[in-house]
């Protein structure tokens, strides 16, 4: 085609090779491009008329080039030197020039081309980098850095408790705890129940226990232990957390001396495998509706244990369908067909030798989504009698005349001191997931600087890590993952020094940071699977065991959405109502308190400031948070008076107003996240530790910021030109983030054996 006598004939026609070729190379021409050559070749006068047709058939969509002959256009001019020649009217030129060195091109004809090449959408210089190797750009230029000290940043993560982690991570990187493919579901709970004995002979399990029990009595340390296990298996974490955290918690912190010297020991060794069952078929958050009777007879001085109905059966218990001896039974207690609430007793299930106890009726729950390596089961009770010591007595008993006693009068109150006491569940759970959520993105973002695709004209393919999107996809949820893990660690330190005053609102701050941590966790490894692609979506690099297995975490130890309204009504009554009470509402005074401070922090000039300087500022992050949460919660409480002002029953004003309750919990656990973080980052004395957790910092607040930009826009907290602003310093630390990207995950010192991910395997 455009290697025909023509081109010999007149070298002049060498200036429309470098368009010919650049359009031509996507092997389509479209009728936009068809147009505008043809206007190119009709205005140019110095054509004949014979060397116009020729041009015009060689934009023919039906007569392509072939591929040999588009490469043999591109090697000519690759024979240039292109390295001042620009655009494609110049490198066309000089291939004229090439051929004929007399030839002169008029100022107009270059105008024409340039013309052209602009309607054709092709950016000048840039069209000349087809030609070109070797192109560089701020892209291509993007590479990881080491802005700080890696053993420095784990030493601040870890804290007073590197040791600790230390030991943990050594043991569950031993080749006894490799992952394996199992051949059956039988084969998978014994290897996870191996594994947890393994760890219970470390003194794992115990930990939490008094030393009377072979513990260490540290709360603190368990936490710890169940965090750093939650890089390894989860069906071996949420097996430990139902022995030692649920069974064998629920005995120490429900039972006396006389339940701790009889069981504890052999919990914290694995001798007597154990179960918590509380939640029924028809009842799961709501535990004061439980239907299982344990009925006392003063004569025998035993409870008979029963499930009145289908309804009332224990479902879902972890360790029933195999492993459990003896289980935690919440259960109501009748005396003399008085019912006083739900109580906790030790039922027995089956015998050493695995033969289930006479009316105990156990079902397999079978496969789930994920953790199954967790015997999950059904129990039904049919008339199982216990004896009387059997009742779990710390704060109810039934005394040597048959009857019911409690230092807590109350039974609202009675039976969430009781509820309280287990409250930890609500810290492990969050841990473990932000440990999964830890581990899925290091996978990602080490496959995200090794996996290289596309890249500018002339350059070579640029790990997307470098892509702006790809930045926004992983590098938000990894400051959100560092803030997290500083509010957890409040959470623990609050709960350990928990005092009865502040027990309600240390429960509620837990309910939420659970709920808020496992639903980011579940949306953060889904990122992660996308952002690997098809190898996200292989077994082998455990992204989708690391989904799976967390996905139920939304759900464990209460539904997330119940969690946040739980959350709300807390922060409702300033933690003064009694603990799930729907009837008792006392928020007035609280109403007018808020109200008065609701409207003072639109400053004119503050709504509209896109400074730089003020965007990165914490304390206008923390004032934008504390704003929305006073604000939201001033709403809610607002909205729910007026409902009962009108007549309506205060649980229909509740219901009514739920998707705002959630709000409340939503700002409240996002503040305080804020708040912990920003502490953490003033704290921190290595210099560029602070510098790397600042920009962390400060990309969690203007991230969250900006996906509530809607609600800011709609208070008039801010207008449209800041909320812009933001947007734009959210991408700019994003890419400022990423060059730390791998250093923050190579920060968690997650074991790589247990990471065990091809696409993450370091080079």
């Amino acid at each position: 085609m455009i290697y025909a006598e023509e081109l010999q004939k007149n070298p002049k026609l060498y200036i429309f090779l470098p368009l010919y070729y650049t359009l031509w190379a996507d092997s389509v021409l479209t009728p936009t491009e068809i147009e505008v050559m043809q206007k190119l070749i009709k205005k140019q006068r110095w054509l004949k008329k014979k060397e116009k047709d020729w041009l015009n058939q060689n934009i023919n969509p039906s007569k392509a080039p072939k591929p040999k002959e588009l490469k043999s256009w591109k090697k000519k001019i690759k024979e240039l030197d292109l390295e001042n020649l620009e655009d494609l009217s110049q490198i066309g030129i000089a291939l004229v020039k090439r051929h004929d060195s007399t030839l002169e091109i008029e100022k107009t004809i270059i105008n024409d081309f340039q013309a052209a090449e602009l309607a054709l959408g092709l950016l000048s210089k840039e069209a000349g980098y087809t030609f070109k190797s070797g192109h560089q750009t701020i892209t291509t230029e993007h590479s990881k850095v080491y802005n700080f000290g890696i053993q420095e940043m784990t030493a601040l993560l870890d804290g007073n408790q590197a040791n600790l982690i230390k030991k943990v991570k050594t043991v569950i990187s031993d080749p006894s705890f490799a992952y394996k493919e199992h051949e059956s579901l039988i084969a998978q709970r014994e290897q996870v129940l191996q594994w947890c004995k393994n760890l219970a002979d470390q003194g794992f399990g115990a930990w939490a226990f008094p030393k009377s029990a072979n513990g260490k009595d540290d709360m603190e340390g368990y936490f710890t232990i169940m965090e750093t296990l939650s890089y390894h298996d989860l069906s071996m974490v949420i097996k430990f957390g139902v022995q030692f955290g649920l069974w064998g918690m629920s005995v120490f912190f429900l039972g006396t001396d006389k339940h701790h010297q009889k069981y504890l020991k052999d919990i914290g060794s694995l001798k007597l495998p154990g179960c918590f069952a509380m939640t029924e078929t028809g009842h799961g958050s709501n535990v004061r509706g439980l239907e299982t009777t344990a009925t006392y007879d003063h004569n025998s001085k035993t409870f008979t244990i029963h499930t009145p109905n289908p309804e009332a059966r224990k479902e879902y218990i972890g360790n029933a369908a195999m492993h459990g001896q003896m289980a935690t039974v919440f259960a109501k207690l009748i005396i003399d067909g008085e019912d006083y609430g739900v109580n906790a007793f030790i039922v027995p299930l089956r015998s050493p030798d695995g033969k289930l106890v006479k009316g105990v009726k156990i079902e397999d729950c079978g496969r789930k989504m994920g953790l199954n390596g967790v015997d999950n089961g059904v129990i039904y009770f049919h008339n199982v009698e216990i004896p009387k010591e059997n009742m779990l007595d710390k704060f109810a008993s039934v005394n040597e005349r048959g009857e019911f006693e409690s230092p807590i009068n109350s039974d609202n109150r009675r039976f969430f001191t009781m509820l309280g006491t287990l409250v930890g569940g609500r810290i492990g759970i969050p841990k473990s997931a932000l440990s999964a959520t830890k581990t899925g993105l290091t996978i990602a973002i080490r496959h995200a600087e090794k996996r290289k695709q596309f890249g500018p004209e002339g350059g070579e393919e640029v790990p997307i890590m470098n892509y702006r999107m790809h930045q926004r996809r992983l590098m938000p949820p990894l400051a959100t993952t560092y803030a997290l893990h500083f509010a957890l660690k409040y959470l623990t330190q609050r709960f350990i020094k928990r005092t009865e005053e502040k027990a309600q609102e240390i429960e509620a701050l837990a309910a939420g940071l659970k709920a808020y941590t496992t639903s980011f966790s579940t949306a953060t490894l889904q990122e992660c699977r996308e952002a690997c692609g098809g190898k996200g979506y292989l077994s082998e690099n455990r992204i989708d065991t690391l989904k799976n297995d967390t996905d139920v975490y939304t759900t464990f130890e209460g539904d997330n959405i119940v969690l946040m309204q739980l959350v709300a009504k807390n922060r409702l009554t300033e933690f003064r109502q009694e603990f799930g009470d729907m009837n008792m509402f006392t928020i007035f005074n609280y109403i007018t308190n808020q109200a008065k401070t609701s409207i003072t922090e639109k400053n004119p000039l503050i709504i509209r400031s896109t400074e730089q300087t003020h965007l990165l500022d914490m304390d206008f992050h923390l004032s934008a948070f504390k704003y929305r949460e006073r604000a939201i919660l001033s709403s809610a409480a607002q909205r729910i008076k007026r409902h009962i002002d009108d007549g309506m029953d205060s649980f229909d004003a509740f219901n009514v107003v739920q998707h705002h309750l959630v709000n409340v919990g939503q700002a409240y656990i996002e503040r305080v996240v804020l708040e912990e973080f920003q502490k953490e980052v003033m704290d921190t004395n290595d210099g560029d530790c602070k510098d790397a957790l600042l920009q962390l910092c400060q990309l969690y607040a203007l991230n969250t910021i900006e996906k509530n930009r809607g609600w800011y826009l709609e208070q008039g907290y801010m207008e449209g030109v800041k909320t812009k602003a933001i947007r734009k310093e959210v991408n700019q630390l994003c890419w400022e983030v990423r060059k730390n990207a791998l250093a923050l995950t190579d920060a968690f010192d997650i074991p790589e054996s247990c990471i065990a991910a091809p696409i993450a395997s370091r080079d």
